[in-house]
């Protein structure tokens, strides 16, 4: 028999609730660090309680401003002009319906995606979700600590090689997070000062730049992708989607306190979180503008667009405007050192969050920290040794990690949808057929840009010959069956329903 009311549906959620507070297991937020957001007036909407909600938005959005989607920015500007901005828009706009969806998903269970994983797959599934989730954990870090060591070389007019900005780029991010010691919104307040950082100092590139305001706002409305310009449009949309931001932000909106078997809590929880998202991208978005419009007002239609990178910007920004008041390097090495560590740091809290969520290891959080930055450090030194000095094969890198995203995506993207659409596990806050629909559409299409991405890559660096075509034919066969077993489990499985046990290491 149907359920018969609201009660009913719910009692899913209820008991999955339940488990996890009578539990023993690793959980995002302890109780004591979590920030008590309701009183017992409840008006329709106070500013407030909005600003007590303000916080796991922001940052979430850094994701939008690292390293990797800067320079998709600055090659689109200097490739394709403003023409690509609408497909920025449209990416962010899809962007924020899926980080919606994470949300949603952390606000009704009071669980974050890793740990409803560990919940709903077997041992052998989860095992690899993690591993896989680590991969685009490290492959992100790499990109953002190379950023960040980009910017120390410049500001430090070259003496500061780029491993030893990747040492101090891992140091110094163990030195921010210990501000989590002092409260959730002392880390909180110190992202906010880095957004505000990069959204000052592209800004002012951008008034320096004074693009086309006619062009600008033509690019935002007018649909077009220009001849030549595919690889550009693909990268602005796989660059924005990170598959570990997924998992975050799930994880981050348990930092407020929230009674969750309270409906109508929930319910307000949701659209004071769904207000500040909304804010946080639409900040991201407008400083991703700033950089794309900066170069294409500098670079586009010349002999040397095709040749800009993340490695070398400063100096051809520095060669169009020259040095003015305050040199527009330094301001452009100011706001990637911004967006380096920032995006960093918040790449380091995602994977403490992933590892307790998947493996449910107790252990403190700053254990799981030096763990965590240690495993994508050692890589990043020994890259940044290696590339140090050629900036063409930096490039080369950024590319092969923005392939190394793409192919990890799904192992986010699916669970998400298929958890966030089950009664059984999300009640009467399971998603609607509508935004399920339009989730899944989103998701394929990122999935099928990333897709070509990938293939456009390998056939552009990797020589077809019978073995490699043979092993990549075998990995590419493995990946589609483990995507399409995902979707099977999540969405026909039944085990978060099962009577519940303890899904540590066994």
């Amino acid at each position: 028999m149907a359920p018969t009311s609201e009660e009913e549906v719910d009692e899913a959620r209820q008991a999955l609730v339940r488990h996890f507070r009578s539990s023993d297991e690793e959980r995002a937020f302890d109780k004591q660090e979590q920030i008590e957001v309701f009183s017992e007036e409840t008006p329709p909407f106070s500013w407030k309680k909005l600003w007590l909600f303000t916080g796991p938005g922001f940052l979430m959005s850094i994701a939008y401003l690292d390293p990797g989607n800067l320079e998709s920015d600055l090659q689109s500007g200097a490739m394709a002009g403003y023409s690509l901005l609408w497909l920025l828009m449209w990416a962010t706009v899809m962007g924020l319906i899926l980080q919606l969806l994470s949300a949603r998903l952390g606000v009704a269970t009071g669980c974050d995606l890793a740990e409803l994983c560990r919940e709903e797959y077997p041992f052998w599934a989860r095992i690899v979700l993690w591993l896989m989730t680590e991969v685009a954990i490290i492959g992100a870090d790499i990109q953002e600590v190379i950023g960040s060591a980009i910017a120390l070389r410049i500001l430090s007019l070259g003496y500061i090689p780029l491993w030893a900005g990747v040492l101090i780029t891992g140091i110094d991010g163990f030195i921010f997070l210990f501000l989590e010691n002092y409260g959730i919104r002392k880390l909180e307040a110190l992202f906010g000062v880095l957004i505000s950082i990069m959204a000052v100092s592209f800004a002012w590139m951008f008034a320096q730049a004074k693009p086309s305001a006619g062009e600008l706002f033509t690019g935002l409305l007018i649909p077009r992708i220009p001849s030549g310009t595919t690889s550009q449009a693909v990268a602005v949309v796989g660059a924005l989607i990170m598959p570990h931001n997924i998992f975050l932000h799930s994880a981050l909106v348990q930092s407020r306190a929230i009674d969750i078997t309270s409906s109508s809590h929930v319910k307000e929880a949701l659209r004071y979180f769904s207000i500040e998202s909304a804010f946080a991208i639409f900040i991201s978005f407008i400083i991703n503008v700033f950089v794309v419009s900066v170069f294409a007002k500098a670079f586009f239609g010349t002999d040397v667009a095709e040749s800009i990178g993340l490695a070398n910007a400063g100096e051809y920004l520095q060669a169009q405007y020259g040095g003015g008041f305050f040199p527009i390097l330094y301001i452009w090495a100011v706001g990637l050192l911004a967006a380096g560590q920032s995006s960093t740091m918040t790449g380091t809290y995602a994977g403490q969050f992933v590892m307790a969520g998947f493996l449910n290891l107790r252990v403190k959080k700053w254990v799981r920290a030096v763990i965590t930055r240690t495993v994508a450090i050692l890589p990043t030194v020994i890259i940044a040794l290696i590339f140090d000095g050629s900036e063409q094969r930096l490039d080369l890198l950024n590319e092969w990690l923005n392939v190394l995203q793409s192919v990890q995506l799904p192992f986010a993207l699916i669970p998400l949808l298929c958890i966030v659409s089950k009664e059984q596990v999300m009640g009467v806050f399971k998603v609607r057929p509508v935004i399920k629909v339009l989730s899944w559409l989103i998701t394929l299409l990122v999935l099928v840009i990333n897709g070509y991405l990938l293939v456009e890559f390998c056939s552009t660096y990797i020589v077809a010959t019978t073995t490699v075509t043979t092993i990549l034919g075998v990995l590419a066969a493995l990946y589609v069956m483990f995507v399409i077993y995902l979707v099977i489990q999540a969405w026909y499985g039944n085990r978060v329903v099962k009577p519940f046990k303890s899904n540590t290491l066994q």
